[in-house]
Formats: C-alpha cells, sequence, structure tokens
C-alpha cells in the first residue's frame, strides 16, 4: 500500500534530499521544509520505493499538499 507523505504546515521547499526510484528506510529525510527560518525535515514513517515527488525546489506549500509517494 502507497504511503502519501503530506504537507504539516504551510512552507517552502527548500531542498528535495531524494529523487524517484530512490528506496529509502523508515525514517529516511524526504525534504527539507522552510517556515519562519526554521529547516524541517519531512520523514517517511515506514521503508519503500519513492514513486513520485509532487512539490519542487522553491514551491511554496499549505497543510495537507501532497509532497511524495512512496510504495
Amino acid at each position: 500500500m502507497a504511503e502519501e507523505v503530506r504537507a504539516e504546515m504551510v512552507a517552502n521547499v527548500a531542498q528535495i534530499v531524494v529523487a524517484e526510484g530512490d528506496a529509502v528506510e523508515a525514517g529516511a529525510t524526504l525534504v527539507i521544509l522552510e517556515s519562519m527560518k526554521m529547516e524541517i525535515p519531512v520523514l517517511t514513517e515506514g521503508p519503500g520505493t519513492v514513486s513520485a515527488i509532487k512539490v519542487s525546489e522553491g514551491d511554496n506549500i499549505q497543510e495537507g499538499d501532497l509532497i511524495a509517494v512512496i510504495d
């Protein structure tokens, strides 16, 4: 079952750490968000393969926006 990773806050995408097709372990950093001059890593809950990255560096995302899909 695919895991949808969604934004928990309004933020800017500062850095994308993984690429589509990458294998990731539980707790791996997918992207780094920037909000109020703080950098917040977005982590996976479980292991899998990154099947889609739905954001680009510099994007302004809203709470609930889809960031990535892990299969």
